[in-house]
């Protein structure tokens, strides 16, 4: 029997590094097959862990929670056919819904596969911020978890922790938590902690699947309301011509203010750092939005090269909201001026990573947020 692991996390919460223990540490010797979603037009992490051996199947089109369910059953069923692999490791996207992919998984009709285990990555100086700023994605991976897996906690105060672990516990009673910094954990050590929460894995996805079914419901029953209300004021606007034309105004209205609202909420993108998710509200886990609706994402491939000063300074610069919108995420890997290896660099909001690495067939970058402004990124990069 195959096992599935999803390693779900926020974006920049460490996933890939995870998985990169994960594999060196705890897995080497298994089959392994890596399933990767991208939100973003151009993948990177891909780039990242070629180096590990591992075969890859990136799927850069959509989240995997949403528009490609299909092609994503379609691509496990490939993997076992093919590979016949002793474990599937899924990394989704950073803006999916873990209850989503876990449903995904259960509804594949999958023979000889099953899920394992579903981890959410957690950066612990972040968690806060993400709450309140995008909880309907970042509380939807922590509910869902049987693990629950702190990054970056060496990097915060003991009294933080102890917060972050309660609010973490408002959502998710039952998960383990696991607070140690990585590098003072053993890859297998983690990898036993996350297989020890099967019982709690199987409940989790009882109620996912219940949750999925109700919500499949509620939707066809919508769909049959909306028809009917759509006949009854056709009907209406035959007899009432004034009625038509405010009808179509409003129509009007709406389409000039999807176009202008980037992140799908219609409010001014005016907040200090860290308060909104630049939308005007936040996004509670009870609602029903894409990340398409909330979250923006430009990726281009580049052959220009840069120093790594020049890279350092144009990630610094992504802090400044006015002019680039709230950037939650950037990577990339572009060649170097001055070395013959290439830039790998990474941005999370008040952390910059950029190192040495290997060449890749072109320079690829992606930047990911809410309300991005596309133009003035681009500039940037130039």
């Amino acid at each position: 029997m195959t096992k599935i692991d999803i390693v779900s996390g926020f974006l920049g919460a460490g996933k890939t590094t995870l998985i990169k223990k994960l594999l060196a540490e705890a897995l080497k010797g298994e089959q392994v097959v890596l399933i990767e979603n991208e939100f973003g037009e151009i993948g990177v992490d891909g780039g990242f862990l070629k180096e590990a051996g591992i075969e890859i199947t990136e799927m850069n089109s959509g989240c995997i929670c949403c528009s490609l369910v299909g092609d994503f059953a379609t691509a496990l069923k490939e993997v076992l056919d093919k590979y016949h692999p002793e474990r599937i490791l899924i990394e989704p996207s950073g803006v999916g819904k873990l209850s989503d992919v876990m449903a995904a998984v259960q509804n594949a009709g999958l023979d000889g596969a099953a899920l394992n285990s579903a981890v959410a990555v957690v950066d612990a100086s972040k968690a806060k911020m993400y709450i309140k700023n995008f909880g309907e994605f970042f509380v939807n991976q922590i509910e869902h978890a049987g693990t629950i897996i702190l990054s970056r906690t060496g990097n915060i105060s003991e009294e933080k922790l102890d917060k972050v672990i309660e609010l973490i516990r408002e959502h998710n009673a039952k998960a383990t938590i696991v607070t140690t910094p990585w590098e003072k954990l053993e890859g297998t050590a983690i990898l036993e902690t996350i297989e020890g929460a099967k019982d709690l894995e199987k409940e989790l996805l009882e109620e996912v699947m219940r949750h999925h079914e109700e919500h499949e419901h509620e939707h066809h029953h919508h769909e049959h309301d909306d028809h009917d209300e759509h006949e009854h004021h056709h009907h209406e606007h035959d007899d009432h011509d004034e009625h038509e034309h405010h009808h179509h105004e409003h129509d009007d209205h709406d389409h000039e203010y999807e176009h202008e609202d980037h992140c799908g909420c219609g409010h001014d993108h005016e907040h200090e750092h860290g308060d909104h998710c630049g939308c005007g509200h936040d996004h509670g886990h009870e609602g029903h939005h894409h990340a398409d609706e909330i979250f923006d994402s430009i990726g281009y491939e580049t052959a220009r090269a840069y120093t790594k000063t020049e890279i350092e300074n144009i990630l610094e610069a992504l802090e400044e909201e006015d002019r680039f919108g709230m950037v939650l995420r950037s990577k990339g890997i572009v060649a170097c001026k001055d070395n013959q290896e290439w830039i790998h660099f990474d941005y999370t909001p008040g952390e910059v990573n950029v190192r040495y690495g290997k060449p890749d067939v072109t320079g690829r970058i992606v930047v990911i947020g809410a309300g991005i402004k596309e133009d003035a990124l681009k500039e940037l990069f130039k």
